[in-house]
């Protein structure tokens, strides 16, 4: 039996080098170009089993080339990178028809783990080709291009061919709403409306009303009907926000729907079938919900079908500098000066939590686009402005986030932001270990003398190393020590 033969596409050598080194010790047939009318003439000609082309080719748009080959050769499996990681290119690749869309730079083992399923992919389940985006629907709802935005992408631009339930879970600011409409946007209920309802802020008495409309009748005779939120979302998409907050009534009438498909008005008798997409949110937990007894397992199934976690903005620093230059920029847009971040602005803004996520960063950077006449923003001015906040944040949020935080996710944000740093400067990070260390060991060191009050047998003690140890790093971190009171880094 043929090996199976791979068409790769891409204008940059060394990415073509590195693919066809890897696909052919997986033990593929790898023929390379960087031309996309020479991948059309192999193509043609019947060549390959299977795509792999980039976005940005000299003499043609690898997504317009895409539907041609779908067309020519249905059966023919494509894979499409890009440099441009947006949700609005992995919307199109899908949507044209590609069996996935990988961002630039992508992992090796991923990619042979993708090529391997689409060559095992039986014909019949593969995506139809999606009706193009218009240049109208060309917008960038969301912004980031961390990994964890990218894995979010994909999974956008694989349920625009569905109606499947998605549930979307993520800490409050993290732009919940922002996928549900991006959803609704790319997807195939994109003509009909969308329509969001806070489903806690519904009182109890209300509940049936404000879902499902109401009839009141007068001397028994038929009277006013006023819609509710199932029928004015006819045809589209339904947002449930913050279901997890639901009440018990309001959670039986929706499980109802869902099962039945079909719904009553309040006072009516005539079921309306169910013509809407659903779409829920939550910020909470709701295993623990189900387990405490306030949210029901059978709901939670009905819209769990396709679980969307949103990361907080500290698990995706990198996106920080992107998202702020962005609002900056709408801030501009709207009327106000034009603002550009410093870099340690950056740095500084990198180094935050983001209790309150990217509407935290937002209206940061609108309110400094108004308050701050410079053109260039200091880091110091981002200093002060945070340190506003977090004095007039509440300190029992500030004890929970505390709590719920890793000594581990705090290093990890850290480094992060070092790394971004060091990218942006392309300066390479040196001595990274002996320089970590020294940061983690040196206020360990200095807070255990502290506490024996510059005991070192004690603190060697607590430690759990010998004296000598312990002295020595003293003398390499430069802490000084007076026996007695409290240890301080020497100057």
């Amino acid at each position: 039996m043929p090996l199976p033969t791979i068409l790769v596409a891409d204008d940059d050598r060394s990415i073509r080098t590195v693919l066809s080194q890897a696909l052919g010790r997986a033990g593929y047939q790898v023929r390379t170009t960087a031309s996309a009318a020479t991948l059309w003439q192999w193509i043609e000609e019947g060549e390959g089993d299977l795509v792999i082309t980039d976005v940005m080719m000299p003499d043609e748009n690898g997504l317009d080339l895409v539907p041609r080959i779908r067309k020519a050769r249905p059966d023919l499996r494509i894979l499409v990178m890009s440099a441009q990681s947006t949700l609005v290119t992995a919307v199109k690749a899908t949507q044209r028809g590609a069996f996935e869309y990988l961002p630039k730079p992508f992992d090796l083992t991923e990619l042979l783990s993708v090529v391997e399923r689409a060559l095992s992919t039986p014909q019949q389940s593969l995506v139809a080709a999606q009706p193009a985006l218009s240049s109208a629907e060309e917008k960038m709802p969301l912004t980031g291009r961390s990994a964890a935005m990218q894995d979010i992408y994909r999974m956008i631009a694989r349920l625009t061919t569905s109606d499947l339930t998605v549930m979307i879970t993520g800490e409050s600011g993290t732009g919940k709403e922002l996928v549900a409409r991006a959803l609704h946007d790319y997807g195939q209920r994109r003509t009909g409306p969308f329509v969001a309802v806070n489903v806690a802020a519904i009182p109890r008495e209300q509940i049936e009303a404000e879902l499902f409309g109401q009839e009141r009748s007068v001397n028994g005779l038929a009277g006013t009907r006023s819609s509710g939120r199932f029928e004015q979302a006819a045809g589209g998409t339904l947002f449930l926000d913050e279901v997890g907050d639901m009440s018990p009534e309001a959670q039986t009438r929706v499980l109802r729907v869902l099962q039945e498909g079909e719904f009553t008005t309040a006072g009516g008798r005539q079921p309306i079938r169910s013509n809407v997409r659903i779409i829920a949110s939550t910020h909470r937990d709701l295993h623990q919900a189900i387990r405490d007894g306030s949210f029901r397992e059978d709901l939670f199934y009905r819209l769990n079908v396709v679980p969307i976690r949103i990361p907080p903005l500290r698990e995706r620093t990198e996106d920080i500098p992107l998202l702020a230059r962005h609002f900056l920029s709408q801030c501009n847009e709207e009327g106000q000066a034009p603002r550009t971040l410093a870099d340690d602005a950056i740095i500084r803004l990198q180094a935050w939590r983001w209790p309150g996520n990217v509407r935290e960063l937002e209206n940061l950077m609108r309110r400094i686009s108004v308050l701050y006449p410079h053109d260039v923003i200091s880091g110091a001015v981002i200093e002060g402005e945070l340190s506003e906040a977090s004095r007039q944040r509440p300190l029992s949020v500030a004890s929970h986030d505390e709590e719920e935080e890793p000594f581990s996710v705090v290093v990890e944000r850290h480094l992060r932001k070092y790394f971004t740093a060091a990218e942006e400067n392309g300066v390479p990070p040196t001595a990274l270990h002996e320089r970590v260390i020294a940061e983690i060991e040196r206020p360990l060191i200095r807070l255990t003398l502290d506490a024996t009050r510059g005991n070192q047998i004690r603190a060697a003690a607590m430690l759990g190393v010998n004296r000598n140890t312990l002295r020595k790093r003293i003398k390499d971190l430069e802490i000084s020590v007076t026996k007695g009171s409290s240890a301080r880094e020497a100057i």
